[in-house]
Parts: structure tokens; sequence; C-alpha cells
């Protein structure tokens, strides 16, 4: 009766010390979750060979820098990549999970497991899904701009082609974007199937920045009424600093550090003042007007041990006094 007691009672206190563990893990890996904005992703219905990539983007907010050890997928149809693994106080990254439409067919889903091994061990979950139609392809598989000057209008031809009945048919198409137009031609139909030739427009008000949205294809198909397709670019900002973030390494107490900060326009510009918060900084401010700008930076360190993360603001004399800035990251060290 005594040894059934005692191993229960071991068997009990074995799962409550696992459970306790079980616990203390999740919590531990609870930083690394709040990395993330979005964990799981959609891309419902997409062709044949279309782009389908999302972009899982993730900021570092501590004072410690961070590092992604590896990504795994659990399926072949999802390729995962970092932008960038390394990060300090303030830096963003995205772990980019693409579709591979061109091998994988019908409804497809993957766990992308992202693995931190600083500033200590975490593992994230990013989940995605999408279904992959054989029947329709696009041509390109995406509409890419690549480089927008500041108040471009873009144009981009896609060739989107339905094999199969020839009553299938575009009934609109929709994107979220308002600052994006399309226009259809009149339908090509044939025996073995459809063609419409599909013209999308970025606008002049296309806002700086990466653009990545997408198109929803409304069709009368009763089985697939929409129909997904990637629209990407980048819209160049009219004022820029790089880069974005400024690492000036690690300084020891009472040593400083210089880095240089490039400041481009699309017109011809001039500085009228750079600052920042920390008295530790010091900036050379040009006088020249130009359309690139070199700012030197040095950081002087006192007693004061640590990482610090400060914006650096940066005011022209363009338009109303239009401002950039980036972040500076140093470490002081005794």
């Amino acid at each position: 009766m005594l040894n059934r007691i005692t191993a229960r009672a071991i068997v009990a206190a074995c799962l409550a010390v696992s459970a306790v563990m079980g616990g203390t893990s999740r919590a531990e890996e609870e930083w690394a979750r709040k990395l993330f904005s979005e964990t799981s992703h959609d891309f419902r219905t997409v062709g044949r060979g279309a782009s389908a990539e999302y972009h899982f983007e993730f900021r570092n907010p501590y004072r410690e820098d961070i590092r992604i050890a590896s990504v795994r997928t659990s399926c072949g149809c999802t390729t995962p990549t970092v932008l960038k693994k390394e990060l300090a106080t303030g830096e963003t990254s995205a772990v980019v999970a693409k579709l591979n439409t061109q091998t994988h067919i019908g409804d497809k889903s993957a766990t992308i497991t992202v693995v931190f091994d600083r500033p200590r061990y975490a593992e994230v979950q990013l989940k995605v899904r999408g279904y992959i139609r054989t029947d329709i392809t696009f041509s390109p598989p995406e509409v890419n701009f690549g480089e927008i000057a500041p108040g471009e209008e873009k144009r981009q031809q896609i060739l989107v082609t339905h094999a199969g009945q020839s009553a299938w048919e575009i009934r609109d198409v929709r994107s979220l974007c308002g600052d994006l137009a399309v226009t259809l031609d009149a339908p090509e139909r044939t025996p073995s199937g459809v063609r419409y030739r599909m013209t999308v427009m970025a606008k002049e008000s296309m806002p700086e920045g990466d653009l990545r949205e997408r198109l929803t294809l409304v069709t009368n198909d009763p089985h697939f009424p929409a129909i997904d397709m990637s629209v990407v670019g980048r819209v160049r900002p009219s004022l820029e600093v790089s880069p974005a973030s400024l690492g000036l390494g690690t300084v020891r107490a009472g040593q400083s550090s210089e880095r240089r900060l490039l400041i481009r326009a699309e017109t011809p510009f001039k500085i009228v003042k750079v600052e920042s918060a920390d008295p530790r900084f010091e900036f050379e401010v040009p006088t020249a007007v130009s359309k690139l700008q070199f700012v030197r930076v040095k950081f002087q360190a006192d007693d004061r041990v640590g990482n610090a993360a400060v914006p650096i603001k940066i005011e022209t004399d363009l338009g109303n006094g239009k401002r950039t800035e980036c972040l500076a990251t140093v470490t002081i060290e005794p």
C-alpha cells in the first residue's frame, strides 16, 4: 500500500513540475511573440504560378539585441526567408512566407517556426494557408511596378487566362487601396478558354514607401467566385535618410564613435537643423544646397553605461520644413 501511495505521489509531483516548467517556457517565449503584429495569413485563392508572398513584419522594442537563429516550415508548399536576422533596439525586419504556386496545387497550409537564440531562446509559430488553382494563370505572375518616383503615374498590363469553359468571366476587380485603378479590355474567347487584358495603374497619389497590396478578381464561378493577385512596388520617398537605423557599435565610457548619414531628395535642398534629445550626440551639418547631403554624427560617451536608442531628427528647407529621421543605437561599456 505504501509503495502504491509513494509511486502515485512521485507521478503527481513529476506532473506538477512538468506543468510548472511548461508554463514557465510559454511565459519566457511570450517576449518573442510580442515582436509580431500578426502571426497568421490567408492567401485565399491564387492562380497557378502566381506570385504569393506575405511579410510577417516584426520590430525589436527591447534594450537587448535580438537574433533569429533559423526558420523552418512544416510543408514544402511554403518557403520562409528572413530579411534581417539581427536587430538592435528599434530596428525592423520581416519573415517572408512564399507560397510555392509553381510546384503545388489545391488547398495548402503550413506552419513556419521562427527560432530566436538572442537575447534568450524562444520559438514563434506563423501560420499560412491558400488555395492554388490550376486553370487560371497571370502573365506576368504579379503586378510589379518596381521603383516609382513621388507623384508619378505608372501602369502595367497583365494577361489573365482561364483554361476551360468559355462562359467564365471577370465581373469586377476590387482592392482596398484607393490609389490603384484597374481597367479590363473585352474578353477574348476561344474553345479552350478565355483571356482578359487587364491594365493596373498606380495613381499619382500613391503614398511613399513599400507597396504591398492585392487585387481581388470577382468572377461568375460559383465554386471559386474570387481569385487574388499581388501588387508590389516602392514609391521613393521625396526625402530619405540612409541608413534608417544608424548603429554606432560599442563604445567605452569616455570614448567616442563617428558615422555618416546620407540624406537624399528628388530636388536640391538645404539642411536647416539636425537635433537629438541626447546631448552626447554632435552633428556636422553641410551648408551647401544639393540633392545629396552627408551629415557626420559623433557620439561622445560619458560614464553612463548600457544601451541607448535615440531618434535623430533632420529638418530641411523643402516645402514647409519637411523632416525625416533615423534611429541611432549604441552600447556603452565601462
